[in-house]
């Protein structure tokens, strides 16, 4: 039987734990405190739409009880990677194959890229300090994904879906290989959207342009979607940091297949909604700094593309963040910002 561990059993970890369940596989999650207490005595609940539906999930805070997986989804936030990946030895086997479901530029993002710069086959200081998660987990065993789904903890055990079905994966190489038909065959049969890409990092750069604008305005001014599209002063930054990621993304051989003005009239036409760093800035949560922005500094430094912009609210935000205890400094900011 397959073995599926999902790491980080939070909103988009027991999102993804409830869909697979409807699979026979053997399906383990890992949490943690009182999140992991309820999911464990009551079952997870997943609220979604107009229905409520209780799940019985094997679930424990100590990865070495459940021995070597097949697949292993983590859905920790990316900054937080690094502090897990001792955990997951205890999970990886000789075909143990991982999966990021995190937001910002993956950890392995330069491996096969062949993007014909000396970033090839090279970590993300930003994203992956000193490369503890390249030489700890291997990027062969990365499989690539996109996670599109909106979903929130609204109590300890209890998540809401609030919108989107969609998990795009691909293989780092564009290749199409049984490990990526197999768990796309699982989340397909789960409910969920799965749709198999060659050209997973141009998605990657798509939906990181509205990270790196969207995320970062509305941080800094507590604004939903449709707010910043109303403020021409903020709709302007998030249009230069956007072309910013555009020029840095293309010097890497993105292909951005959507325009600028299409991409902002698609997030602004969102009603009354603050992406996921203003909502853990509510929640005082560490904030995805260096994944969704810090990462662009730092190749646009490599490839000689300015990012002026990116650099201004990257600061602004970082300051922000360190007032209220909710940033993780990596090792490489003075450079990335310099």
């Amino acid at each position: 039987m397959t073995k599926v561990c999902i790491f980080g059993a939070g909103s988009i970890g027991g999102y993804l734990a409830a869909c697979l369940s409807k699979n026979n596989i053997d399906l383990s999650l890992i949490a943690r405190g009182p999140h992991k207490k309820a999911i464990e005595e009551n079952g997870l609940t997943l609220i979604k739409k107009d229905k409520t539906e209780n799940f019985k999930l094997k679930v424990t805070d100590d990865p070495k009880e459940l021995g070597i997986q097949d697949y292993i989804f983590i859905s920790v936030k990316a900054h937080a990677i690094s502090n897990i990946v001792d955990s997951l030895q205890r999970l990886i086997g000789k075909n143990t194959t991982i999966i990021s479901a995190v937001n910002g530029l993956p950890w392995w993002y330069f491996h096969k890229a062949n993007t014909g710069t000396n970033l090839d086959e090279k970590h993300i200081d930003s994203v992956d300090p000193d490369g503890k998660i390249w030489n700890s987990l291997n990027p062969s065993r990365a499989l690539g994904c996109v996670v599109y789904p909106a979903a929130e903890i609204t109590e300890p055990g209890v998540i809401k879906h609030n919108g989107g079905e969609r998990f795009t994966l691909g293989e780092p190489d564009g290749s199409k290989s049984e490990r990526l038909k197999i768990i796309a065959d699982l989340l397909i049969a789960g409910g969920l959207k799965a749709p198999q890409k060659s050209n997973l990092r141009d998605e990657i750069w798509i939906k990181l342009w509205g990270n790196c604008s969207f995320n970062i305005v509305s941080a800094l001014y507590d604004k939903t979607l449709d707010e910043i599209g109303n403020d021409p002063e903020l709709l302007n930054t998030v249009r230069k940091l956007m072309e910013e990621c555009q020029l840095v993304g293309e010097k890497i051989g993105v292909k951005f297949n959507v325009s600028i003005d299409q991409r902002i009239k698609a997030a602004i036409s969102i009603i009354g909604h603050k992406p996921s760093t203003t909502q853990d800035l509510h929640a005082k949560r560490p904030l995805e700094i260096d994944p969704i922005i810090g990462s662009i500094i730092e190749i646009g430094n490599k490839v000689n593309v300015k990012t002026f912009t990116l650099k201004t609210e990257y600061n602004k935000l970082k300051d922000k963040a360190e007032r209220l205890s909710l940033y993780q400094r990596t090792n490489i900011i003075e450079q990335i910002t310099s």
